[in-house]
Formats: structure tokens, sequence, C-alpha cells
């Protein structure tokens, strides 16, 4: 079982301080849902964890080794879907799930795959600029069926998607999990996520007013 933590991590974006002394554990098989008000930190704080940002203070741990003793190994384990959807709109939606299946070095046979879970192989020959928003999200996301990383590292994953494709994500998110993956996610909904942790970021008005005095 692997444990992805972080310990007392501060970060600052220009000179504000967006949170500090911020602590987590995620374990294999589980996941970690990130909740908050806009501007809390919950994309900054998973930037961070893929290490597209460095730590103004703490760090982060894999199975008891810092991150930074070897950032490729840690590059290598992470799946990141961020708020854009990162689909090259003059591919096919199979051809854009083929290409990130070449960069994950997974077989052609797994972007047919991970359309069809995500309810797109229909569309598989239709050029990605005229898919809805609804359907670019879900192509996006098919990316994670491709790549089969052990860590999600997901923002706002469901965005755009209907009550049916937050039902289908949320079964491969199960899926994931239960095969001993781990995910981290900040969403604004409800979502199930294995496990059910929640890190709540932003500050109460009374700790507000006790960190002032």
């Amino acid at each position: 079982m692997s444990v992805f933590a972080g310990s007392g991590l501060g970060c600052v974006r220009g000179e504000r301080p967006v949170f500090r002394q911020l602590s987590f554990a995620v374990e294999s098989g589980t996941g970690l849902t990130l909740a908050g008000p806009n501007g809390a930190g919950k994309s900054s704080l998973l930037r961070l964890m893929a290490g597209l940002l460095q730590p103004a203070a703490g760090g982060l741990i894999w199975d008891g080794a810092a991150v930074t003793d070897d950032p490729e190994a840690h590059r290598a384990r992470i799946a990141w879907i961020g708020h854009g959807d990162g689909v090259k709109p003059g591919l096919t939606a199979l051809e854009n799930a083929r290409f990130w299946a070449e960069i994950a070095g997974a077989t052609a046979s797994s972007a047919a795959a991970a359309l069809d879970r995500f309810g797109l192989a229909h569309l598989a020959d239709t050029p990605a600029r005229f898919l809805s928003q609804g359907q670019r999200r879900r192509l996006a996301l098919a990316r994670l069926v491709v790549a089969r990383r052990s860590l999600w590292l997901l923002d706002e994953p469901t965005v755009g998607l209907d009550a049916a494709s937050v039902a289908g994500f949320e079964a491969v998110l199960a899926d994931h999990c239960r095969a001993g993956g781990m995910a981290v996610l900040a969403t604004h909904i409800r979502i199930a996520v294995p496990g059910g942790q929640v890190l709540a970021l932003g500050r109460t008005p009374a700790r507000a007013a006790a960190e002032a005095r």
C-alpha cells in the first residue's frame, strides 16, 4: 500500500499567502476531496502536488521519501486534469485518445476502450471541434483510463457534465481506487469519492480573528 502525504505545506502567490501549515495523507484505494470557497487554494494545492508549483514551506512525501528525491518518478505516477480539457480540436475523438495512449506508452486498443467507458464510442470519428462542452470534458477524462497512472489529480473534473455523466465518472473513479489507485480532486459539487476524506481549505472568520490577535 502506498501513501501520498503533505506536511506543513505553505503556498504564496505573488506576496499573498494562500495557505500555510497544511497537511494531508492519502492511501492507495482512497481519494481526497478538496473543499472550500474560490481563492482558498484548492487549485494551488493540486499544482503543488503535481510539481507544477513549489511549496513555500513543508514538503510532499511518497511512501516515506520526499517527492523531490525523485521528481521524474513522481511525474510518472500522475494523471493531471486541470480546468482546460487539453483536447486537440483538429483531431477526432479517437485520434486524441490514441495520441494520449502513445504518450503514456499504452496500447492503441486502450484508446477505443477509454472512449467506450465514457460513452463516446459512437463519436470516435468525429472531430473534437464538433463535440459539445460535456462531450469534450468526457473525452478529456478518458485520458485517465488510457494513461492508467496511480495518482489522479483532478481540478473540477465534472465541470460541464450532466448528472448521468457525473455518475459515470464516479464509477470510473471507484474502479480506479478499487484497483489500488488514489485520487485528489477539487470540486464544488458532491461527488462520491472512495474513502470519503475531505480537506477543507479557507479560513473561517473565527480562525482569522484568532490569528490576528
